[in-house]
């Protein structure tokens, strides 16, 4: 499942990611802003993945984040446990390299995260209500963290909302057709730090085969390792630009446009000693109703079941986080095993 095919580029094939530049997006020309809106929807259209520059993310700030997380990871691993997410109550903190998901194909797997969201007050009604995914983050003590980290997450949100504006031009939705469904997101944001086994000589999976959960994932990574699955099944090299961001179309926009966007699978490969990656993932709110906008269908029946952007995520999260599998978590709990995501089963079928 590592080797590229490298036979010669057939017609219909992708080879590579579209480069956009988006900073049409902030044009006041409308033609212009059209434009990009509709290089953007053919990306997504035809692979689900692309890049991105003139996105307006402070690059000072994208290093100062790197830097925090590179520091909270080298720290003991029993200060890192401090902040366990799995004794917080809605999904926040740090995610150990013994939190393993149920992905077959893993077969090196070795990375640790500290995961984030939409910083709410303790106060907040559904995190009060018992919601798992909305609610206060949890911040390492750690001088500078909160803020740069906080920073971070408020540019590339704003990011996340200009793509969907975007997006809903291409499709000729009315404005805010989508937006108006992410007042309260529930979206995250992961800091990745993979870390190769000095025993593993092969380019064995690190993060196994899936599709991302949410709207849209804005990745910025600084290694190599990342791969995408073309509309062929063939696996295909996500290129490192330190300047550029990687965006792909996740489970909700797929069942959103009728499957006029592609929720596009993708793995991460043991390339280097180490890799660190910052995904934020576009959500919608927890209690949306996903389900085809009726102004897409057409004639066309809709080819998606309705479900609730919480539940599906929650669903997901249980297969990827053992301790969300635990008993004494209660209802939770009990949607394990044998977790799949139906917005996985090309990927399942096809050859690796």
């Amino acid at each position: 499942m590592g080797a590229l095919i490298t036979e010669p580029p057939k017609e219909g094939r992708v080879e590579s990611l579209p480069l956009i530049d988006v900073s049409g997006l902030r044009s006041n020309d409308s033609l212009r802003l059209r434009e990009v809106a509709d290089e953007i929807g053919m990306a997504a259209r035809e692979i689900g993945f692309f890049r991105i520059i003139g996105h307006g993310i402070d690059l000072d700030l994208v290093e100062r984040t790197y830097q925090y997380a590179q520091y909270f990871f080298a720290q003991p691993d029993a200060f890192k446990r401090r902040y366990y997410i799995g004794l917080s109550t809605n999904h926040r903190g740090y995610v150990p390299f013994t939190e393993k998901g149920d992905y077959p194909d893993e077969v090196s797997r070795s990375y640790e995260a500290f995961d984030l969201g939409l910083d709410l007050p303790d106060d907040d009604p559904d995190y009060l209500a018992g919601n798992r995914l909305l609610g206060p983050n949890v911040w390492p003590d750690v001088a500078g963290f909160k803020q740069v980290v906080s920073s971070y997450y408020n540019q590339i949100s704003v990011l996340g909302r200009l793509i969907s504006t975007a997006l809903e031009t291409h499709l000729g939705l009315p404005p805010g057709t989508m937006t108006q469904h992410m007042s309260k997101p529930i979206s995250q944001l992961r800091l990745l730090h993979y870390v190769r086994d000095q025993e593993i000589e092969d380019t064995s999976v690190n993060m196994g085969a899936h599709t991302d959960y949410e709207c849209l994932t804005l990745l910025h990574t600084r290694n190599a390792g990342l791969q995408v699955m073309t509309a062929q099944d063939r696996w295909i090299d996500v290129p490192v630009d330190h300047s550029a961001y990687v965006v792909n179309i996740g489970d909700m926009l797929e069942a959103w446009t009728n499957g006029q966007l592609r929720s596009t699978p993708h793995r991460v490969l043991n390339l280097s000693p180490e890799r660190f990656s910052m995904p934020y993932f576009v959500a919608a709110n927890h209690d949306t109703m996903i389900q085809p906008f009726p102004q897409l269908l057409g004639q066309e029946p809709a080819g998606y079941k309705p479900f609730r952007a919480g539940a599906h995520l929650e669903r997901m999260l249980v297969r990827d986080f053992p301790y969300l599998r635990d008993p004494r978590r209660g209802e939770l709990s009990k949607n394990h095993p044998g977790i799949e995501n139906p917005f996985e089963q090309r990927m399942n079928q096809s050859s690796k």
